[in-house]
Order: structure tokens, then C-alpha cells, then sequence
């Protein structure tokens, strides 16, 4: 039985609805995905593809569509559609339990609101399109899709590998057409729209987490999409607050750096700094000893005291080279430096769990 077909049961649980998503504070970021600058017959600079369930990943391109305007035109004489860039699935592979996904992996979104148009183009078994949310990898993720042979509109939860019951309500969705579909987070409550009204709202604890986005069909469903933008909360990684509540604490410290390898990286970097300029820098031989073996590092130069030690994960190995720098007075020895600079570094190490999180 066809997974967007299936008619839910009445679901007897009770959701703690939220009136409204509060909007996005004053320090939000936005990224808009201007397909124009893309290369056409390719799959998008950035994006990956990927499947989740059985069968091959589909066949991301852009491509030329005739799209309307999202807007009302002002005048009649303005033209009712016309030719623009969108990234279309083409692949026709008909298996039940197939979802083609484009995901973004440029960067992972914890308080945002993200919103595309797509029109479904076609499919004999399925004829799907949706945005992904909060995706950790194929078997961890959230998808809201419409559904134009089922007509329907649902939102699911995808645990292990494990579909969720879905919710959402039963419309038609028609075929050949432009939608608006939006997907919106704020710490737990998830809001999903079609076309800005017929909202899924939800409250979920695992929806805090920060998740990539991107696009998603079902089985061999053709769907195109544009317009694609998202809203988010800029979010300070767990390095920078080490850093930053470091300070705070102790004023009189002249700076404090992390360093760890980064994803793709073979040396250690500065993920974090007193000075932001100074992030993406590379570290040295020090740094990488202090990574690779453990081996503290004490150094003095005219009034400053230096300090390197690495920051452990919750099984000990070292994942970060933490960096002090102190004011140093005559006949300071390398004992004191490291007194003075161990209440800072254990209050760091008491937040560390592993080097995902550091990196977030």
C-alpha cells in the first residue's frame, strides 16, 4: 500500500500547540538559492544526492522551466509566466519506499524557516515533492511533502530508518502547477505550510537539533522546485562560547584560541578566538603535537605567558589544542603558568563532549 496514499487513523495523542512560531530574531541570516548562477544540466554546486529507503539516488539537474510569478502581477499587460532556472528530479525509478533527496551541505540549521515553489511535473506510481529538514543522514531526517495523487499534505518523522505515523491533512494538490511550501523551526515547534495555509503543527524534542535541508520526490515522481530561501537564527558553535565565557570569567587573560582539524582538513585550524579574524588561521607544530599526543606546551615570550592543552572528548582522546595567553612577570616558571591557566581550561573541558559538537 502506497506509504502518501495511506489514510492515518485519527491519532488520539495530544500535541501541546504553539499559538505561533515567534519570528526569527533580530541577528538572522538569510540564504537565497539563485539558480541562475548555476550551470544548467548539472546537478547545484553545493548540493548532494542522495536516497533514502531502497533504490538509486535520482537525477538532480537544472533546467529551464516556465515558471509564474509568485506575486501577483500589478498591471495585465505583465507577462503570466516566464522562462527561469529550477532544479528538477527527472529520474523515473518506481519503487514504493524510494525518496530521491538533494540535500544542501553547505551548512546545518537549528532556528530557521525555509520555503521553495515546486510544481509536480509527473509519475505513474508517485507523484511527491517536499523539503527535507533537520536531515542527520538517510535514516535520521524530517520531510514535509504534498502528494498529488494521494492529495494529501504530511509531515514525517524518520528515526533509524523508521517512518513515523505522519501528520497532516487530506487536500488536492494539483498537478502542472506552482506551490508554496515552508517548513519553519523554532527550538521544538515545527510549522509546515502549503501555499500558506492548511499549517502541520508540531511539538518535538529532537527537532532542536541542528539538521541539514534540502529537496525531497517518491518513487518516480518528476517535481521541480525554485525560490528556494532560507531564514535562520545565526547560531554560535560551542567553541566560540568556550572562548567568549572564558573572557568574561577572566578578564585579565590576553586571548584564547582552540584549534582542532575540521571536517575534509588534515591540520589542526582556529575554530575559535577572542579575535574573529583569527578563525580559519592554521596552527603549527605545537598545536598538532598537543592533538596527536596530548603533549602540553608552555612558552614565554617579553610580558605574555603561553599555554597549550588539549581538550578531550567524553573518552579521553584528545580532540582540540586549547591556547592561553597570560601576562607574564620576571621569574614566572612553567608550573605557574599552568596553575593560572588550569581553572580556565577545566571549565572548558567540564562542556566537551565530543569534536561534532565542538564543531557545530
Amino acid at each position: 500500500m502506497r506509504l502518501f496514499l495511506l489514510r492515518s487513523r485519527q491519532m488520539r495523542i495530544s500535541f501541546l500547540w504553539a499559538i505561533a512560531l515567534a519570528a526569527v530574531s533580530a541577528s538572522a541570516a538569510e540564504r537565497t538559492f539563485n539558480l541562475g548562477d548555476y550551470p544548467l544540466d548539472k546537478t547545484p554546486p553545493g548540493f548532494r544526492s542522495t536516497v533514502a529507503g531502497q533504490g538509486r539516488p535520482g537525477d538532480w539537474k537544472v533546467i529551464l522551466d516556465e515558471v509564474s510569478p509568485a506575486l501577483q502581477p500589478l498591471t495585465s499587460q505583465a507577462p503570466s509566466v516566464s522562462r527561469r532556472p529550477v532544479v528538477a528530479q527527472l529520474a523515473r525509478n518506481a519503487m514504493e519506499m524510494r525518496f530521491p533527496m538533494l540535500i544542501f551541505d553547505g551548512e546545518a540549521y537549528g532556528d530557521f524557516k525555509f520555503t521553495a515553489r515546486f510544481k509536480i511535473v509527473g509519475g505513474a506510481l508517485e507523484q511527491v515533492a517536499g523539503l527535507v529538514f533537520g536531515f542527520q543522514s538517510e535514516s535520521n531526517f524530517y520531510v514535509v511533502c504534498a502528494s498529488a495523487l494521494g492529495n494529501s499534505f504530511r509531515c514525517f518523522k524518520v528515526v533509524n530508518g523508521e517512518w513515523k505515523p505522519p501528520l497532516g491533512p487530506e487536500l488536492e494538490v494539483a498537478r502542472g502547477s506552482w506551490h508554496e511550501l515552508a517548513v519553519e523551526c523554532e527550538g521544538t515547534r515545527i510549522l509546515c505550510s502549503l501555499d500558506g495555509t492548511n499549517t502541520i503543527k508540531l511539538i518535538d524534542a529532537a527537532a532542536g537539533r541542528t539538521g541539514k535541508i534540502g529537496f525531497c520526490t517518491q518513487s518516480d515522481s518528476v517535481s521541480y522546485f525554485t525560490d528556494a530561501k532560507v531564514t535562520y537564527a545565526e547560531r554560535e558553535g560551542l567553541a566560540q562560547r568556550l572562548v567568549r565565557d572564558a573572557m568574561a570569567e577572566y578578564p585579565r587573560l590576553l586571548g584564547v584560541k582552540i584549534y582542532a582539524v575540521t571536517a575534509g582538513g588534515k591540520a589542526p585550524e582556529v575554530i575559535a578566538s577572542k579575535d574573529a579574524k583569527d578563525i580559519g588561521q592554521p596552527g603549527g607544530k605545537t598545536e598538532q603535537d598537543v592533538i596527536s599526543h596530548g603533549t602540553p606546551y608552555v612558552g614565554k615570550t617579553k610580558g605574555s605567558a603561553f599555554l597549550a592543552v588539549p581538550l578531550r572528548d567524553r573518552n579521553g582522546d584528545p580532540i582540540a589544542a586549547v591556547c592561553v595567553a597570560l601576562k607574564s612577570f620576571p621569574g614566572q616558571t612553567d608550573e605557574n603558568i599552568a596553575i593560572r591557566a588550569q581553572p580556565v581550561v577545566q571549565k572548558m573541558q567540564a562542556r566537551v563532549q565530543s569534536l561534532e559538537d565542538l564543531l557545530q
